[in-house]
């Protein structure tokens, strides 16, 4: 029982951590040329979101033993965590002062999305 609130603890976690990044206002982001050129922001986009996913299903593998049905709940989270990622870029459009709407940063926060789900799948669901 207690791994199961330290994954859900660490998942819980880190979404706070990424709603707070991801709403930082544009003027505290660091603005070197250099990153732009290796595409570093899509990077972090990628990692976040996988990060994210893995962590939630790690924690939905220490609520049940049972593996079976774990595939199609990884499947939600993961596109939970797309919806979130495009729900984010709205609000930095709208909402967040320097900060702008990039269609590439949805596909680099469905990209992670799904190499987290990939990841846990093949991980945590017992063959």
């Amino acid at each position: 029982m207690r791994k199961l609130h330290v994954s859900l603890f660490l998942a819980v976690l880190w979404f706070i951590t990424s709603v707070v990044l991801l709403t930082l206002p544009g003027s505290d982001l660091p603005q070197e040329d250099w990153l732009d050129k290796i595409y570093f922001d899509k990077w972090v986009h990628i990692g976040m979101f996988a990060l994210l996913v893995f962590l939630w299903c790690w924690a939905l593998s220490k609520w049940n033993r049972i593996s079976a049905g774990f595939k199609p709940i990884f499947f939600r989270i993961a596109l939970s965590a797309v919806a979130y990622g495009i729900l984010m870029e709205f609000i930095q459009r709208y909402f967040i002062p320097g900060r702008s709407f990039d269609i590439t940063d949805m596909v680099a926060d469905a990209v992670g999305a799904f190499v987290g789900f990939f990841y846990s799948t093949w991980r945590f669901i017992k063959k």
